[in-house]
């Protein structure tokens, strides 16, 4: 059996290493538990409040043309947050910006710009980078299979050029905007040194999709990220009941992309900012709790002889691919505690065949040279008791079971 585990007990250990004394490697004013719990909501003592409010409004009364005006110019030329009351809810809403100064917290980045998807803050970076002649990417595979396939049609115009991570300095252009990575990647978790990506770069930003490991377990831009990316409709918001995406970056990359969103329309409706500030008081709790799922389950899946091969990431996390001797389609049609559905994070076990599904619009040579096998099978692990979580895995593989 080539079966393979990346180091499952090494992975426990770091998480054990977090949730022992909380803190992320630049050792933050507070704990990464504590920020996950507060970030955002430090005025409401003072405010008389306890949950934080969910502002509705659309647009808001001002008496003060000339100042609105100013204001609006102001953000038209730089686009800094207008200070003062708020103006119109594509502009901004103050329940987002309680999300968006969370994460930031999280990431430790200065600031943080929320969107209506994922692929609307991707899309996003792509406009700010094209609107200033810089319309060539260099990106590694394998990428969430939308991602690739924005990148490869070049639907917003965009160039890309796909490399080993060896081989991102000798690809950089002239009028590369953007070097993209995701570690772990999606869908095999295959795991990038994001600090030597960060010096082959250059001066050319890194954009590292976070969405696998979430700030719990890495904080790309402590390596030299200037882009962080989340889906945050997975693990930030938690629950699988939002759509959204985030990029934290620093201040001025983020005045870019609230130009962008403001001009394009991709705006993260408030209810959704309020479910992924609370989502994120949680955060730290549920993806530890998850990844030691995770790891017991990888374990496990590596001594069993139906599972060929075990993908679980040196640095931890909820998610394991793996790849089966039999027919995956038949253990997607025979799981009945785990959900077989797209998407992942939720506190809810997930389970998807990526050559069919997430991945399905990358071409057939593509997904294979990524290491996307039409035997892989993705999971995402949940908050369920693990051994009922083997059992259902165990009936749905067939045949006789090992542990």
């Amino acid at each position: 059996m080539d079966s393979v585990v990346y180091d499952t007990q090494g992975a426990l250990g770091a998480q054990d290493d977090l949730s022992g004394n909380g803190r992320a490697v630049a050792a933050p004013a507070r704990a990464l538990a504590t920020e996950a719990v507060h970030a955002g909501r430090e005025d409401l003592a003072a405010l008389g409040l306890h949950a934080a409010p969910i502002d509705l409004s659309t647009t808001y009364p001002s008496y003060d043309s000339r100042g609105e005006a100013a204001r609006i110019d102001a953000f038209a030329a730089e686009g800094a947050e207008p200070e003062g009351p708020p103006v119109y809810a594509r502009l901004g809403n103050p329940t987002v910006a309680r999300f968006e100064t969370a994460l930031a917290r999280l990431e430790g980045t200065e600031s943080a710009v929320a969107f209506a998807s994922g692929m609307a803050a991707l899309s996003a970076v792509l406009l700010v980078r094209n609107a200033m002649g810089l319309r060539h990417v260099v990106a590694v595979r394998p990428l969430y299979g939308c991602s690739d396939h924005l990148l490869t049609a070049g639907l917003l115009g965009s160039e890309v050029t796909w490399v080993d991570p060896a081989g991102i300095a000798d690809a950089l252009r002239p009028d590369t905007g953007l070097v993209m990575v995701e570690s772990p990647a999606n869908p095999t978790l295959a795991e990038l040194d994001l600090r030597a990506v960060a010096h082959a770069c250059g001066s050319v930003p890194l954009l590292a999709d976070n969405t696998f490991a979430t700030p719990v377990l890495q904080r790309p831009a402590e390596s030299g990220a200037r882009l962080v990316l989340h889906s945050a409709t997975k693990y930030l918001g938690g629950h699988g009941d939002v759509m959204a995406g985030v990029v934290a970056c620093d201040e001025d990359f983020a005045r870019k992309l609230r130009q962008v969103r403001f001009a394009t329309g991709g705006v993260l409706h408030p209810l959704a900012g309020y479910l992924l500030l609370r989502g994120l008081s949680t955060l730290p709790v549920r993806v530890r709790a998850a990844s030691a799922n995770a790891a017991e389950l990888a374990r496990r899946l590596a001594a069993d002889p139906r599972v060929a091969r075990v993908h679980y990431p040196r640095i931890g996390g909820a998610m394991i691919a793996f790849e089966v001797h039999g027919d995956p389609h038949e253990v997607i049609a025979g799981v009945r505690l785990v959900t077989p559905a797209v998407s992942l994070g939720s506190v809810d076990s997930l389970i998807q065949h990526p050559a069919s599904i997430s991945h399905r619009i990358v071409p057939t040579e593509d997904r294979h040279g990524a290491g996307v096998s039409d035997k892989l099978l993705r999971l995402s692990v949940g908050l369920e008791d693990v051994d009922d979580l083997w059992t259902d895995l165990d009936a749905a593989l067939g045949g006789p079971g090992g542990r």
